[in-house]
């Protein structure tokens, strides 16, 4: 256990330390701060909570990404009297229509609500009747929840008042509008708007949405002008991608540069509603376009792009010399003719993608060396001729610093000595590839020292010398993200091995490893970092699902002081319902999935910086907003004084 903290001490007259700087000065450096970091920090000293005190009255971005508070945690947290609030991003899961009037402020131009399916459609009514500047709005979820409603007049509302609106990200079935008025209401659209992404619209909305209507006067020949004039970036889930989408994307959205289209159909499309050849020549008809995606996902049934071959590839090659990324997913008729042709007319592309390349081989990359490409972002998922020799080749571009190969078979430990000569490599994912604990170690004379994310999920062959050869005696301080899921002979060991690393992760994945038990529970809660660091504190997403040694005793190392830092947990619920209960109740802001769920927050932006801090013993943040539920807004002086002695 955690000895206690002891309260701020008064400053000693001898040696005054940081109570002797001016309040302006440490102002200027804490507004620069997260708000956890601020109110950590405020927990420190009587200097830090004064001026965290201030600070929140006039802090322009208020971003809480990492818990869901309720409206009692967010009153006293932010003030309803800052002018100067222009960015807010907050999980809504325990909040609803009740706090519209709370969190929607005039001067906002940045948004991002997560999690709103106990709101309703008044949401988007609210920000269009009183956010006449924002910029960028991103809703996920509005009105999933039962009982709640949304309505086409609330977007209307939402894209006649906001008339400075840049980007939209509406993260949620739209389909769920009227389609008539749903393509009507986009002509109010802000002339400004320049991205769009909707998390779901069926292909007949789009293709109405995009298409002008002609007037009663108006012949159907007389060019009308476009709804989106200035749209420059596109991305939508879609019941089906076909060739009137794309033809009717290229013929109205002149501006565009960077389309993303992904459909996921329940069975084999018909030819009307199916992408061709005769489609895939008509993207980038105005040779704007520099990142393109069309992926069928094998989600819900196995579809492929069967209408597609070489020749559609071929003819979409000549208008993409500009392109710069390009992901192609379920083209199942495209063999390396076709992919070869993308590497020799893109002289621009740095990142490539392609899902199910059933007839992707290694002559793809032979001759990859005659190109002008730098590479540095290369997904090859579910590629399965692609061999050791393939990826010798793709190694020599040594710019590389993601590399997937998740899913493809046939790759084994050669493939790991090229690799590892990359020295830009930051992401390597080899799931369910044929490697064994030789060939990682590979990895630990090179690549290793670079990696921040490493993922060996599903690879069979591994056992528990795959730590020891991975970091051989040579931690790795720069890895933050490691998935040793699906590992069969994976056991305690190989987690002890890795808590007596010292390795500051931040994410570590474990499910279905069934010889993971209990000690490794342990051993992960009296991690240390370095000396003055302890209870596994640098993890936030801890995996251990479907574990087979998992008992009630593990429980016990979930509470607090262990974890402090937690904000993500995967376990198997039908353990004991009633001790993972009462682990939720325990920690109400750590998300605890006893489904089998995927852990982690969503990326509210487009933000790559993985970085380091200091960590405390104890999560002061969290503690202070278990304790403060229940605060108003005159206890916010008291709780700030006191918030030393909340700790347990």
């Amino acid at each position: 256990m955690a000895s206690p903290i002891a309260p701020p001490r008064d400053p000693d007259p001898d040696n005054p330390g940081i109570h002797h700087l001016p309040s302006a000065l440490i102002a200027t450096i804490m507004i620069k701060l997260d708000v956890s970091s601020i109110l950590s920090l405020a927990s420190t000293c009587t200097a830090f909570r004064s001026c965290a005190l201030h600070i929140l009255s006039f802090l322009p971005n208020f971003h809480l990404p990492d818990v869901a508070p309720s409206m009692n945690l967010l009153r006293p947290l932010l003030p309803p009297n800052n002018p100067y609030l222009r960015s807010l991003k907050v999980d809504c899961t325990r909040l609803d229509d009740s706090s519209l009037d709370f969190l929607i402020r005039p001067s906002l131009q940045e948004l991002c609500l997560r999690n709103c399916a106990d709101f309703s459609g008044k949401l988007l009514s609210h920000l269009g009747q009183s956010c006449k500047d924002l910029r960028f709005v991103y809703l996920s979820s509005v009105a999933e929840k039962r009982g709640r409603s949304v309505d086409v007049i609330h977007l209307e509302e939402l894209l006649s008042g906001c008339t400075q609106l840049e980007t939209l990200i509406l993260m949620f079935d739209v389909s769920v509008f009227l389609r008539h008025k749903f393509a009507r209401v986009w002509s109010l659209a802000s002339p400004s708007l320049i991205s769009l992404e909707i998390g779901y619209i069926s292909s007949l909305m789009l293709t109405e949405l995009l298409s002008p209507a002609v007037g009663l006067h108006q012949s159907s020949n007389h060019p009308q002008p476009s709804i989106l004039p200035n749209l420059q970036k596109l991305c939508l889930s879609v019941d089906y991608i076909t060739d009137t989408m794309i033809s009717t994307i290229s013929k109205y959205l002149t501006s565009l540069t960077h389309l993303d289209l992904r459909d996921s159909p329940i069975m084999e499309p018909r030819m009307a509603f199916d992408l061709t050849n005769n489609g895939l020549q008509q993207v980038n008809a105005h040779g704007k376009l520099k990142h393109l995606c069309l992926v069928r996902s094998q989600e819900i049934a196995p579809t492929y792009f069967k209408r597609v071959n070489d020749l559609g590839i071929l003819l979409m090659a000549d208008k993409c010399s500009n392109m710069e990324s390009i992901c192609l997913g379920g083209f199942c008729q495209v063999t390396d003719t076709g992919y070869k042709t993308i590497l020799h007319s893109c002289s621009k592309l740095y990142k490539l993608k392609v899902f199910h390349g059933t007839h992707l081989t290694n002559l793809v990359f032979h001759d990859i060396n005659a190109t002008s490409l730098s590479l540095t972002h290369v997904s090859l998922r579910w590629c399965n001729l692609l061999t050791n020799l393939g990826v010798a080749h793709l190694a020599s571009n040594g710019n590389l610093s993601t590399l997937d190969l998740r899913d493809c078979r046939n790759l084994g430990d050669y493939s790991l000595r090229a690799i590892n000569s990359l020295p830009k490599l930051k992401s390597l994912l080899l799931d369910g590839c044929d490697i064994t604990d030789s060939g990682l170690s590979h990895l630990s004379k090179g690549s290793m020292k670079t990696l921040v994310s490493l993922s060996v999920k599903g690879c069979k062959k591994l056992t528990d010398r795959c730590i020891s050869s991975l970091f051989d005696g040579n931690s790795n301080q720069e890895l933050r993200q490691l998935n040793l899921s699906n590992l069969p002979n994976l056991s305690d060991g190989a987690i002890f091995l890795l808590a007596k690393s010292r390795i500051p992760l931040s994410e570590l994945r474990l499910r279905q490893c069934p010889l993971i038990g209990d000690t490794s529970v342990m051993a992960l809660a009296s991690m240390q970092i370095d000396e003055n660091v302890w209870c596994g504190s640098s993890l936030k997403v801890l995996d251990i699902y479907n574990c087979g040694g998992i008992t009630q005793l593990a429980f016990r190392w979930l509470k607090k002081p262990y974890f402090p830092r937690m904000r993500w947990l995967g376990i198997t619920g039908s353990l004991n319902r009633d001790v993972v209960d009462g682990l939720t109740r325990s920690r109400p802001y750590m998300h605890v999935a006893t489904r089998g769920e995927e852990l982690g927050i969503d990326q509210w932006d487009n933000s790559e910086d993985i970085y380091s801090q200091d960590y405390e013993e104890v999560d002061e943040f969290e503690e202070w907003l278990f304790e403060g539920e229940d605060m108003s807004d005159d206890d916010m002086v008291d709780v700030l004084d006191d918030v030393a002695d909340l700790f347990e």
